[in-house]
Parts: C-alpha cells; structure tokens; sequence
C-alpha cells in the first residue's frame, strides 16, 4: 500500500507539491493525472526516496521506502525509461540490480520473456527503441516481485500491440493482490485500464476516487435525440430553454444533442406536440472531458487561439 500525508515539495520560492494526501490500495490500478508541472513527477521521486520531501510523509508498505533494505523486493518502479547505462546488455543491467538486492539470477530471465525481451538479453541496451526501453524498464519494476509497483508514462513509444499487452499486465498485477500506481497523460489508458484515479494540479489534490465517479463530476451532461423532424424538435426545446446543436454525420440532420433538458423532460415535450423520437439517449463525460474540466484552472501554460 502507499500512503501520502500532507507530502509537500518546495524548490525555493516555488511549492511542487502542496501538502498532498492520498493512498492507493492493493488489488487495484490506480491512475496518476495532473496537468503537465502539475507534481506527479516530484511526488512518485519522493515515494521511491530519491528526492526529499520539506514537509509531510510518504510511505510504501508502511514505512518509507528508504528504510527497505533491498528495495526492489519492496517496490517496483520505471520513471524514465532512458536512465539505464546504453553500453550494458539488457540481461547485465538486470542482473547488475538482482545482485545488489538479493534477487535470484534466475529472475532475470524470467522477467526478461515476460516483458518479450527474450530475444534481445544479449543486445546492448543503446541500441534499443524508446518502446524496447520501456519493456526493459517494466522488467527492471518486475525484477523482484514486489507487491507494489509504480510506473510514469509506461507507454510513452508502445506500439498497439505494446499498449494492450501493458494494459492486460497491469489488471493481471492489480488481480494478484498487488498496488499498481500509474502516472499517464493518455486519458484512454486510464480509461480502459485504471479502477481509482489520484488527480492533482499545482501540486494540489483535486480529487482521489474510482474512475466513474471523477467522471460523473462533470457538468457536460447531455442527450442525444433522434428525430425525422430536428429542426422543429430543437425550435421547442430551445424554447424550454435547452441548447441544441445538430449530430456530426447524422443523415438529413435527424439527430440532435441537447443540453440543459434531461431526457424525460424532452421525451415529454415531444410527446405533446406530436414529434415522434428514434432515439433518446443520456451521455455523460468522458474521462478525458472530464479531467480537462476539472483541473481547467491548474494549467500553468495555456496556448492561444490564433486570431
């Protein structure tokens, strides 16, 4: 389990992490979102001890991780998939970290296939692609068999096939009983992929909960309405005070989307001025909605609009 209380990160004048307090539980895949220089980075270096926080605690397993004597047993973890030596062999990096933990040889090989390596143990990790990197850094996170593992932008170079596997891998950890904790800037993954989402930004907490229920949050609620007569469909729910805009490809315009009505309201508005209806469906947001929504007011950069 991890826990953060109250974890803040000061740079000079500048706070990166504000007095941030989550945990994440075993048996689940949480998320990591934030803005960019929103603190993720910061907050996952204070975890695996490699910054030091000015304030607040961070602990894996109940104690700080510096305090794990042989830490990948402890905690698995790939944060830049570029920080290994481009001159070693994917097997000599990791049996170079299973010597100095304690960890069997034999687990090199093994994490080596599982992660599809195989093949290239003998190669020099300099000649590997950015997605080949990040397998190998995957298999440095699974060198132990930790219970708890922690990943920044594990798919950052995958290609599909790599994605899925990676997806498939993290609910196949998470299933073994183990804290799978995921810093990702693709709302899709987390999507498909994370049960709980930490989401911060400028280095605040705005939200720890399961994904359904961050999603629920925004206000972008709407129905789409099917309908062969839209245009005096949306003349009479304009009227009611909704917000009618026509489907993108819709055949002859005959589906419309609606906001400010719910969809009984509509249904009945319908019914009495004798407008028949193909379709009457709720949405809500997407994730990525959502958490553009949500955390709209913790962007540090903001581009544009070209005039």
């Amino acid at each position: 389990m991890i826990e953060v209380n109250e974890l803040t990160k000061r740079y000079g004048d500048r706070t990166a992490v504000d007095r941030l307090s989550f945990s994440v539980r075993p048996g689940r895949v949480t998320g990591f979102l934030g803005p960019n220089g929103a603190g993720k980075t910061t907050t996952l270096r204070m975890l695996l001890g490699l910054d030091a926080p000015t304030g607040g605690a961070a602990t894996v397993g109940g104690v700080p991780f510096r305090r794990h004597p042989r830490g990948l047993r402890h905690a698995g973890a790939l944060l830049d998939a570029h920080q290994v030596h481009g001159g070693r062999s994917a097997a000599a990096h990791l049996a170079a970290l299973a010597r100095s933990n304690g960890i069997p040889l034999r687990r090199v090989e093994a994490v080596l296939g599982e992660v599809g390596l195989a093949d290239a143990a003998g190669r020099r990790v300099g000649g590997f692609s950015l997605g080949m990197k990040q397998r190998l850094g995957i298999a440095t996170a699974l060198l132990g068999d930790p219970p708890v593992l922690m990943f920044d932008e594990p798919v950052n170079g995958m290609d599909p096939e790599g994605v899925l596997w990676v997806r498939r891998l993290f609910r196949r950890l998470a299933e073994e009983g183990r804290t799978v904790f995921l810093s990702s800037h693709l709302m899709s993954e987390m999507e498909n992929t994370a049960d709980d989402l930490v989401v911060i930004g400028r280095g605040r907490l705005i939200a720890a909960e399961p994904v359904r229920d961050f999603a629920a949050r925004s206000v972008r609620r709407c129905v789409v309405v099917g309908t062969p007569r839209a245009a005096e469909l949306s003349t009479v729910l304009i009227g009611a005070g909704a917000s009618v805009e026509p489907v993108d490809g819709s055949v002859g315009g005959e589906r419309i989307t609606v906001t400010g009505l719910p969809a009984d309201r509509i249904g009945v508005l319908a019914c009495g001025h004798g407008i028949p209806l193909t379709e009457l469906t709720t949405r809500t947001a997407s994730l990525e909605e959502a958490f553009m929504e949500l955390t709209a007011d913790s962007v540090e950069h903001q581009a544009g609009e070209r005039r």
